[in-house]
């Protein structure tokens, strides 16, 4: 299987990370500009087969930090992913609960337009009616559109970061002069 190729040119390995995060190496996040290029690219990529990132290097790291980059990308990216999967199980939870709403509702003014039909004067009756229904499935709306459409942009994130999640990372340095 081959593998699509991202390339990242930096000076320095430190300049794919947040240098404000305390947090150690391994666990930091990566520079907001450094995971914008990475995805963006790895969006234009095929969906298909996987992934591959290799980092020119301008300066040599410490061969603790050279060790361990291949780690914190996936560990950031794993984590990434996980905040995706629990945003879709969210958005699913509202969908249901929006759908559970949405029905209530609807039926609701079904069960309003029966109930005042034979109260309104004619003529009305066919107008409020067809009001109630209307304003039911409208109410419809938020969760057919979740159903329909929201979740597919987040899944898709989801299934990215995965692929970024496991994708080898290679560092290359430039030679010296």
């Amino acid at each position: 299987m081959s593998s699509a190729r991202i390339e990242v040119r930096l000076r320095e390995l430190a300049q794919l990370f947040n240098s404000l995060d305390p947090s150690p190496f391994i666990d930091r996040d990566l520079d907001a500009d450094a995971e914008e290029f990475i995805v963006s690219w790895a969006r234009e990529l095929p969906h298909h087969g996987e992934l591959e990132l290799v980092i020119h290097l301008a300066t040599a790291p410490e061969p603790a930090r050279a060790a361990g980059a291949e780690e914190a990308v996936h560990h950031y990216f794993a984590s990434r992913a996980e905040i995706k999967r629990r945003e879709l199980r969210q958005l699913f939870r509202r969908g249901r609960a929006s759908l559970f709403i949405g029905v209530l509702f609807l039926a609701g003014c079904f069960g309003l337009g029966v109930l005042l039909r034979p109260v309104l004067p004619a003529g009305w009756n066919d107008f409020v009616e067809l009001g109630l229904h209307i304003v039911g499935w409208v109410a419809m709306w938020r969760p057919l559109e979740i159903y329909l459409y929201d979740w597919w942009p987040v899944r898709n994130d989801l299934r990215l970061f995965e692929r970024l999640a496991r994708m080898p990372v290679r560092l290359q340095v430039a030679p010296t002069a």
